[in-house]
């Protein structure tokens, strides 16, 4: 039986590939990107000229206005999906932590986006650890009125499986709580500061919420072991309506327009730094994917969408925005397939929400190694959050990008931090995205048949259970299946 069914996998692998033989399209493909990628220079140029791109900023404004006028400049009808966001932004922010309230130390800090207008709150700080609904559960009623101090990632020397939330996900938790503020304590040596929403929904939260250096953070974690510790968090923040768009260049399918592959990422950053990594190598990937399907005159029977969204970085609004939309115009059945690019690196193969994708994604794979053999080839089946292809996934849609790759130089250690510069893009890694990205995206538009669909609510609710996203779901107020 056994042998059985390996010959069936087999067989099954052969069919996709005697399906799909799109070796010649994948060297001329490779052969344009070696030759004339324009990703790395076109992100140099706006990293220098532009800096930052937070929606809602005069910076995001004109990041929507390069993109749009880049993809015209390739022969794109572009146009802009406007939406409305409540823009937030810091102004001013001030962290004390001390032995009594009369000591009280600035320490450096960074605001979390989307805290309070104003806060002023003094009290005792509160080590909760990793921040998880247990650690506040063990605790009793201990953080009520007090500020949590709580670890960004998961602190080392937790026992095996501890989960990791996000940092707006354990905001809410300190809320419910009852905890009047919290300092999240990043896990990056040399006093990195990050920044990053704070809240689930995009909208204001009630407490302040700042970050901390890891130097800091261990420092008065090991003074609370001996006694007391207090904080005081005085900010203010700006919130106000304003508008933002989404950039958007169709190129038309020939045999079926009806069916659309989106291939989208975030153009928006935080305003600490010019956000080269996150998502500068994304969006500007996907900005020359689609200048190398123009300069090659690459035909597909569906119909691409590239897709630069704003305001994921304040709550995934953007995508929101698109999804919204397309309902609005009763077209989200259109959407077959969604491949997201945030901070996609130098991929080694391809990834996928839906597992039954294996033999397709590994058959272009499997030509694309014989192209360039550092294309291993892997692949990786599952689902995860806080991205733009999560309002995709949360409709059924099918989702997927590239994996296996590695972030340039290190640079994780500076996400969302003021060191993420242009000095750590890496050229070729970057070429590596797109000509691997342009092959799987042709492959996608132009293969007979697409083995998945849109999933009913049903399985959609088995498939959400099955990678354990239900209780970050329900925190985030997301969880639409009510009672279960």
């Amino acid at each position: 039986m056994k042998f059985f069914t390996s010959l069936v996998l087999i067989g099954l692998a052969l069919s996709a590939a005697a399906q799909d033989n799109f070796t010649p399209d994948f060297i001329r493909i490779n052969t344009e990107v070696q030759q004339n990628s324009k990703a790395y220079s076109t992100l140099q140029s706006a990293t220098e000229t532009i800096g930052h791109r937070l929606t809602g900023s005069a910076n995001g404004a004109k990041a929507e206005a390069y993109a749009y006028q880049l993809l015209k400049s390739y022969g794109y009808t572009v146009r802009y999906q406007p939406f409305e966001v409540e823009s937030w932004s810091r102004l001013t922010n001030e962290t004390r932590i001390g032995g009594t309230t009369a000591s009280l130390k600035n320490v450096a800090s960074v605001t979390l986006a989307h805290s309070p207008v104003k806060a002023s709150v003094t009290a005792e700080l509160i080590d909760m650890g990793n921040g998880l609904e247990d650690d506040y559960l063990k605790s009793g009623d201990k953080v009520k009125g007090k500020i949590a101090l709580v670890y960004l990632g998961v602190l080392p020397g937790s026992p095996a499986g501890t989960p990791t939330l996000h940092r707006s996900e354990k905001t809410a938790i300190a809320t419910k709580h009852g905890a009047i503020g919290i300092i999240l304590i990043n896990g990056v040596k040399g006093g990195v500061l990050l920044t990053g929403t704070a809240s689930v929904t995009g909208k204001l939260i009630p407490i302040p919420a700042v970050c901390i250096g890891l130097e800091d953070g261990t420092q008065v974690k090991q003074q609370m072991r001996t006694s007391p510790q207090f904080a005081s968090l005085n900010m203010t923040n700006f919130s106000g309506m304003i508008k933002a768009r989404n950039v958007i260049a169709t190129l038309k399918g020939n045999s079926l327009p009806e069916e659309k592959i989106v291939v989208g990422g975030h153009l928006d950053s935080w305003d600490l730094a010019t956000g080269a990594i996150d998502n500068g190598i994304g969006s500007f990937a996907i900005i020359d994917m689609a200048r190398t399907f123009s300069a090659l005159r690459l035909k597909t029977g569906r119909t691409v969408e590239f897709v630069l969204f704003m305001g994921e970085e304040q709550g995934l609004l953007g995508s929101k925005a698109y999804i919204a939309a397309a309902e609005a115009k009763h077209e989200l059945d259109e959407v077959k397939f969604m491949l997201n690019y945030d901070m996609t690196n130098d991929p080694k193969g391809f990834s996928t929400s839906r597992s039954e994708m294996k033999a397709l994604f590994t058959g272009w794979g499997a030509q694309i190694n014989q192209i360039d053999a550092g294309f291993s080839n892997v692949f990786l089946a599952g689902a995860g959050l806080h991205s733009d292809h999560q309002p995709f996934m949360l409709q059924g849609i099918p989702t997927g990008g590239g994996t296996g790759g590695e972030l340039p130089n290190h640079s994780g250690q500076f996400y969302h931090s003021d060191g993420d510069s242009f000095k750590l893009v890496d050229e070729q890694q970057l070429k590596n995205t797109v000509r691997y990205s342009v092959m799987l995206t042709y492959a996608l538009a132009n293969t007979d048949k697409i083995p998945v669909t849109r999933q009913s609510e049903e399985k959609l609710k088995a498939f959400l259970l099955e990678n354990n996203l239900k209780e970050p779901l329900q925190i985030a107020g997301e969880w639409r299946w009510e009672n279960e």
